[in-house]
């Protein structure tokens, strides 16, 4: 199980958070076809992947303003709990959580859920990022 949590511009707490229990793939963008949709002008159409690929995740950078970690732009890496990526250079901030199948982890919920922050009201997987 992969989580995926959107961590607030100026104090990186987070905001709002997706968590996968079943997929191999989740695409980050601004396109409506990527699992999680962040609206923000330095997000590309199909910024980033993440792949799993023999039980290790992998974070794939597809975006033209570049995915950034500890502000070195990376292509390709491995996704570790805990690691946050920006994409582009100023844009949003997520941090990966990563729960092997025994359940060991501190992340729960189903695919698409809001973290306590969010009205319970909206379900969608779109995001306004400014």
């Amino acid at each position: 199980m992969i989580t995926l949590i959107l961590l607030h511009p100026l104090q990186s707490v987070p905001v709002q958070n997706w968590t996968f229990e079943t997929e191999s793939v989740v695409r980050v963008g601004r396109s409506t076809d990527n699992e999680v949709v962040l609206y923000s002008a330095v997000v590309s159409r199909h910024h980033v992947e993440l792949r799993q690929d023999n039980g290790q995740w992998k974070v794939i950078n597809l975006g033209t303003n570049g995915t950034y970690i500890e502000g070195k732009r990376i292509e390709k890496c491995d996704a570790k709990d805990g690691l946050i990526i920006r994409l582009a250079s100023s844009g949003p901030k997520i941090q990966i959580r990563l729960e092997d199948a025994d359940g060991d982890g501190a992340n729960q919920g189903r695919r698409g859920k809001r973290s306590s922050t969010m009205a319970p009201h909206d379900r969608s997987k779109d995001t306004l990022v400014n």
